[in-house]
């Protein structure tokens, strides 16, 4: 008779903890012979390790990153599409990313570039990760890329940033992925910086979220390695 899926998930929990007792037990019994101050520190320590491994790994919105990554590397499979890899990815990958690169625009426009911002201007006030809200159109979105000034072509600079709004085009300028509730057909659009504003413990639907990032950590996007290569300092 198979065993219900809820019973063995618990089974499952209860033996994890069994096994993480002991270790446990054992940090616990070398921190008495520490002073409070550094106990209580390293107490500390340990909660927050836990309450992010819970996040990243027991939470329902890691599931469902798990679930639907698993997915699409079936679709791939099926489809026989092609990811590319440099051959030295973890088992999660950085391909994703990469095929993001592989798409850019030839001209670098709208935050595109593959250079590495190796250095961060101190008038680019906002990271890529950090989830935003438009001033003036209400949608959010995450930020996946900026540029110290806008760069796109002068058709789309006339038309988006006019002569009375000249000045967007010398403020730094963000490539924002709009969130599919606000806006039901994904895209990315490009903003100004005194049109956005950050917010806190929202996550942003849209299907290109994964590609740029590994987490949400509750307060922003955190980016995956192959991403983070162009934005060390953020």
């Amino acid at each position: 008779m198979p065993v219900p899926l809820d019973v063995g998930l618990r089974a499952g929990l209860v033996y994890m903890v069994l096994v993480l007792a002991i270790p446990i037990q054992y940090y616990l019994s070398n921190q008495m012979s520490v002073p409070s101050g550094q106990r209580e520190a390293s107490m500390k320590r340990l909660l927050s390790t836990y309450y992010n491994w819970k996040h990243n790994y027991l939470s329902l919105p890691s599931w469902k990153r798990w679930c639907k990554t698993m997915l699409q590397k079936v679709h791939n499979w099926r489809s026989g599409k092609r990811v590319f890899s440099s051959g030295n990815e973890d088992d999660m990958g950085e391909s994703p990313a990469r095929e993001v690169l592989a798409a850019k625009h030839p001209d670098e426009y709208f935050a595109t570039s593959t250079r590495v911002r190796s250095i961060r201007p101190p008038e680019v006030k906002f990271r890529v990760g950090q989830v935003i809200r438009h001033k003036i159109w209400g949608y959010r979105g995450v930020i996946v890329g900026w540029d110290p000034m806008a760069k796109a072509p002068e058709s789309w600079l006339d038309q988006m940033h006019p002569i009375d709004k000249s000045h967007w085009r010398k403020m730094p300028n963000y490539s924002i992925l709009v969130d599919t509730r606000d806006r039901k057909s994904p895209q990315t659009t490009y903003v100004p910086q005194e049109n956005i504003e950050i917010i806190s413990g929202t996550e942003i639907e849209n299907p290109a979220v994964w590609n740029y990032f590994d987490v949400f950590d509750g307060g922003q996007y955190i980016m995956r390695k192959a991403w983070q290569y162009y934005y060390p300092k953020d």
